[in-house]
């Protein structure tokens, strides 16, 4: 009869564990040679806004932000005046965390005058970053 229960508990628990897999399901993997980068700016260029952004990336190919993971797989963000987001970490959608999840490459964004650094950040089909290892960072000068 004690055997009957701790199957029960054993069954249980491998449940419990496959219903946390399910939740938050592991990083697709990232090719070591892939990296994003601006294809149409370089760091320190003047330009003027709204500013058309090109979006590359090597060894990975751009997808929808539809949760469906897939490997080697993700689509771009642009983080304006902030640093990479942490490997895993959600990438909120506000004025200075600017989304692409329909796979765009390119788009225009529209910067005030002044100096700011652009961001470029790839995150997977659920919106978590990559991390630094997926990040290219430039500085730009808006001029009115």
């Amino acid at each position: 009869d004690d055997k009957t229960t701790e199957t029960k508990e054993e069954g249980h628990d491998a449940h419990a564990t496959t219903a946390t897999a399910v939740e938050m399901p592991a990083m697709p993997e990232v090719p070591a040679n892939a990296r994003v980068f601006f294809a149409n700016l370089k760091d320190g260029q003047t330009v003027t806004s709204p500013l058309k952004v090109e979006m590359g990336i090597e060894a990975m190919s751009v997808d929808t932000a539809n949760g469906i993971l897939k490997p080697a797989s993700g689509h771009h963000h642009i983080l304006v005046d902030m640093d990479s987001i942490k490997t895993g970490e959600v990438i909120k959608k506000d004025s200075v965390h600017i989304h692409f999840g329909n796979a765009q490459t390119s788009a225009e964004i529209v910067l005030p005058p002044g100096k700011h650094s652009l961001t470029l950040q790839f995150a997977d089909a659920l919106h978590r970053s990559y991390g630094s290892k997926l990040t290219s960072k430039i500085t730009v000068d808006v001029k009115q």
